[in-house]
């Protein structure tokens, strides 16, 4: 089933991000995990694929499993940087003989080598040609996109940003996850400049349970997100608890969500870490409010 269809659901829903295993030896842990989180119900799950396509194989094997043992939609992540066009033609097939219908279309994030290679001959330079392209494949895919909430780290200003965020949009995005988010109020004003900027595809606010002091560090580095002070208190004052800092990060997960609800936000994607406990809690504590 499209994600797209989903979506159109008029209840509320919450949907899980997972990652693959960086390797062989740590397939069956993670597999394992993978299914707990997909067992909990979401209304689809996300997998997603390592820098420079390190773990392509691990995500089509994480998806597949997911749709096929517990009958929960998923939505494999493809990157595009540095790849060719016959090996993004060869992965899309791969993904529609395993069965999998939703693909997250990224340009993927740029490694050391990457970023100071030559990219003159790359085939793709961002996420909008790989859409194109996936539309183009005939195999109707129901397409998602990535967006900054707190402006793409490369673009200059957030003009510019939307401006290039409609372009994959119109080139066939069926809807949009934000990049993890700890201030509501930076979702609500970027969806209200996106809708200016003839942005009409759903939304999804990415929210990610902060459960360890370590991950905050992580956190930033990875998506520049700006942390509210009620956040950076909260940390200071358990991130040297390990069993309080992993509540405290649920319940702001949870309130995060309940705020979103609150405002007109239906459905929200919550990035799990492949922790099924974690997973398990937030919906827990939001489940009166879905369906």
């Amino acid at each position: 089933m499209k994600i797209s269809e989903i979506l159109k659901n008029e209840g509320r829903s919450v949907s899980f991000e997972v990652f693959p295993p960086k390797n062989e030896t740590l397939f069956d842990n993670v597999k394992e995990a993978t299914r707990k989180i997909a067992a909990l119900g979401p209304s689809f799950v996300s997998v997603t694929y390592g820098a420079g396509g390190g773990t392509s194989k691990y995500t089509l094997d994480i998806a597949e499993n997911i749709k096929k043992t517990e009958g929960v939609e998923a939505m494999a992540h493809l990157t595009c940087v540095s790849s060719s066009k016959a090996t993004v033609s060869e992965q899309i097939k791969a993904l529609k003989q395993a069965g999998i219908d939703n693909i997250m279309a990224l340009r993927g994030d740029l490694t050391p080598e990457l970023e100071n290679g030559d990219r003159s001959k790359w085939d793709y330079r961002y996420a909008t040609e790989l859409v194109r392209d996936i539309k183009a494949s005939g195999l109707d895919f129901c397409i998602g996109g990535a967006c900054y909430p707190e402006v793409h780290p490369e673009s200059r200003n957030q003009a510019e940003d939307l401006k290039y965020l409609k372009e994959k949009v119109d080139a066939g995005c069926d809807f949009l996850v934000t990049q993890m988010i700890f201030e509501n109020n930076l979702l609500y004003n970027f969806i209200y400049k996106a809708l200016g900027a003839g942005i009409n595809v759903p939304v999804l606010p990415g929210i990610m349970p902060i459960t360890n002091a370590n991950q905050v560090m992580r956190a930033i580095k990875l998506s520049g997100s700006f942390m509210p002070q009620r956040f950076k208190s909260l940390v200071d004052k358990f991130g040297s608890d390990p069993e309080a800092m992993k509540q405290a990060g649920i319940i702001y997960a949870t309130d995060q969500i309940i705020d979103l609800f609150a405002n007109g936000i239906k459905h929200v994607h919550v990035y799990t870490m492949n922790k099924p406990d974690v997973a398990e809690k937030i919906l827990d504590n939001i489940r009166c409010f879905l369906g």
